[in-house]
């Protein structure tokens, strides 16, 4: 992007060129799940710019047997990474620029890209199985291209071209990557949706007093998340889903009218009040 240009009262002027940021951040699950269902994190395209993947968990299975690496892949791996940290970096000497070189991409593998860009964007249609996912969908193809130009690198710092296979292998691995972002945002999503509904749950048995509920009682004094007219309908349509709440007739009178939609709590025991 633009130089950095930084100016303290204290300090002298100082403005940095060509600065890159790269981040490896391990956080946990419930974290992780609270900051991938609020949907400014993708619609605002800073999380489709990691590549994101959950593990299982090892926890019940770290046995002593099982904690043995593979030692001499580990060493070629180290002695590989040691090469390319001890390399000069490319940079202009005045300021300190980095100034890579271009790797260009053989026919071969840009036909190849070409094709999975556009069956991403067909994925991304109104109804396409990731047109909820567009975010990082649209930034998968360049994902792809960057994974293989890594592994492009790695096998040869001074490759000038991106050959089919390892185009190949970074569109294998954009599409794990892809998969994993698919599934852990679902799952967020599901798992943020079900934690209001358990709110809303909680306040209906210990802090609502009436019979019956609507959604702008909900609105009105229900949980802060629930104080959107769509959000409260979605939990009390999951409670009725499990049980807590019986919808009553269009009609029915509550609290004194007829109400086109309302619902009659269950408490505990599966007593109807």
């Amino acid at each position: 992007g633009e130089p950095i240009r930084r100016t303290r009262a204290s300090d002298d002027h100082a403005t940095l060129y060509g600065r890159r940021l790269a981040i490896h951040l391990m956080v946990q699950p419930r974290v992780a799940r609270s900051f991938m269902a609020d949907p400014l994190t993708s619609e605002s395209g800073f999380l489709p710019r990691f590549l994101i993947s959950e593990p299982p968990s090892t926890i019940g299975a770290r046995m002593h047997a099982n904690a043995g690496h593979d030692r001499v892949a580990i060493d070629a791996f180290n002695r590989r990474l040691a090469e390319i940290l001890e390399r000069p970096l490319p940079m202009d000497p005045e300021t300190r620029e980095l100034e890579p070189h271009t790797l260009a991409l053989t026919p071969e593998a840009r036909a190849l890209l070409i094709r999975f860009s556009d069956a991403m964007e067909k994925t991304q249609a109104p109804g396409g199985k990731l047109s909820n996912l567009t975010g990082h969908a649209s930034k998968a193809a360049e994902q792809a291209a960057r994974i293989a130009g890594v592994l492009t690198l790695w096998r040869d710092l001074d490759a000038e071209a991106l050959t089919l296979a390892d185009m190949a292998n970074g569109i294998a691995l954009a599409k794990f990557y892809l998969g994993e972002a698919r599934r852990l945002t679902e799952a967020a999503t599901v798992s943020a949706e079900i934690e209001a509904a358990e709110a809303l749950r909680r306040w209906l048995l210990e802090s609502w007093a009436e019979p019956e509920v609507m959604v702008r009682d909900v609105v009105q004094f229900g949980p802060g998340k629930l104080r959107e007219s769509q959000k409260a309908w979605k939990a009390l349509k999951l409670l009725e889903g499990h049980g807590w709440l019986i919808p009553l007739e269009p009609g029915t009178v509550v609290r004194g009218a007829a109400r086109k939609q309302a619902w009659r709590i269950v408490r505990a025991g599966g007593d109807v009040v």
